[in-house]
């Protein structure tokens, strides 16, 4: 590589914050100057060398993470024998960031292409030292079925339809006694991205100073956490600027993003402060749900309407009651919130009749809305045969956007 390089750099030891910290000083960013790892992205490296099998990095947008990644698949490559670095992403053209990133970095290094050869068309990036390769997925686990990865790079996980190419790739890390990091911003709320991210956090080991950093690890997995507190204001340029730890971004940059007639509220709480936030399309945003906020509750014994979402092996199952006090009034009553076991089996059937049961026991229920392509054809007939709820009163409703939309 290049002059940059000390001689006491290069006596380091390989796979060590300091000496990847050496590597990384030697690479040249697409503005030219030569990349600085910061300390929150040296602390994602030190997971990854503690030999945590699964390491997660969710940060705001534009805080680095693909060059981290860049800089991590590129080093790995270059210091473990026959390497093999997978890197899959939601889309073909999200693919080629992360390739593009790495690829850069070798053509614009002193010394690197005497240690790497990029092929832009295949997307893929060979080792020569180490007879190595860093290749590029979609997020399809069928395409990546195939490979036995030395380290697995998920891009941008929150935009992945599903996290089987995740869970696929998790599969075969034993094999080689390889590894797995994500990279991702705040999801959609209740979403499988959103899910984990949350049970990650409830084995919390370290909240920074200023409350918007959090690691939390347990079970083989580390997560590094970027994100304004739920019950913070992310209005506030100096606590959103702590949220996000490039040190390039700053509370002025952050409020000319923030004039801009083209931010909206949702994009930015999702993308700048890292919150799980439905997109603008969504029927109802977070904030109108705030508002419909109640204490009031459903009186015991009043007839309710109740409406099914069903989920049977990974989306949780609801039932919600209704109480219509008046034409124009609406009370939604507490959930019965239904977990599949996420085992690759499903709810078991007894466990929704048992909730509607609950319901049905401290206020009747005289009508239900659910979409019988969802699972719910048997239900519905054990309601009539077994429950007496007249079939006029089953009301059929598709779950499908469209439909979903009108409502």
């Amino acid at each position: 590589m290049s002059s940059r390089q000390s001689a006491s750099a290069k006596s380091l030891r390989p796979f060590t914050v300091d000496h990847f910290r050496a590597y990384s000083r030697n690479l040249v960013l697409d503005n030219r100057d030569y990349w600085e790892p910061q300390d929150f992205q040296l602390e994602v490296v030190e997971d990854l060398f503690a030999l945590n099998p699964e390491v997660w990095l969710v940060v705001p947008e534009g805080n680095g993470k693909t060059t981290l990644m860049a800089g991590i698949a590129l080093y790995h490559g270059d210091y473990t024998q026959d390497a093999m670095v997978v890197i899959g992403a939601s889309s073909r053209d999200q693919c080629e960031v992360l390739h593009n990133q790495a690829g850069g970095f070798v053509r614009r290094t002193p010394g690197l292409k005497r240690r790497f050869r990029v092929f832009d068309g295949y997307r893929r990036i060979t080792c020569l030292r180490t007879a190595g390769r860093i290749q590029v997925f979609a997020a399809d686990d069928r395409t990546g079925d195939g490979v036995i990865p030395t380290l697995a790079l998920l891009d941008e996980l929150h935009r992945h339809r599903d996290l089987r190419l995740y869970r696929t790739w998790r599969g075969k890390l034993e094999k080689r006694n390889g590894q797995l990091a994500a990279i991702s911003t705040g999801g959609e709320p209740d979403s499988e991205f959103e899910d984990i991210r949350e049970r990650l956090k409830q084995g919390i080991t370290k909240i920074s100073a200023n409350g918007c950093h959090v690691r939390a690890a347990g079970g083989g997995m580390v997560l590094h956490d970027w994100a304004v507190p739920t019950d913070g204001d992310c209005e506030d340029m100096k606590q959103v600027v702590q949220a996000n730890p490039l040190h390039s971004i700053t509370v002025e940059r952050l409020e000319a993003k923030r004039a801009s007639p083209t931010m909206s509220f949702s994009h930015w709480r999702r993308f700048v402060c890292n919150q799980a936030v439905r997109g603008n399309d969504s029927a109802i945003q977070e904030p109108e749900w705030d508002e419909a906020k109640s204490a009031e509750e459903i009186p015991e014994g009043e007839p309710v309407a109740v409406g099914i979402d069903f989920g049977w092996k990974w989306d949780t199952t609801a039932l919600v009651p209704m109480y219509s006090p008046q034409p124009t009034e609406r009370l939604l009553g507490p959930a019965e919130i239904l977990v599949p076991p996420r085992d690759g089996t499903s709810l078991h059937p007894s466990e929704p009749q048992e909730a509607f049961d609950r319901i049905n026991a401290r206020n009747p229920v005289t009508m239900v809305v659910l979409d019988p392509n969802a699972g719910g054809e048997q239900f519905a007939a054990w309601l009539e045969d077994e429950r007496g709820i007249h079939p006029d009163s089953i009301i059929s409703h598709s779950q499908a956007t469209g439909p979903m939309c009108l409502a």
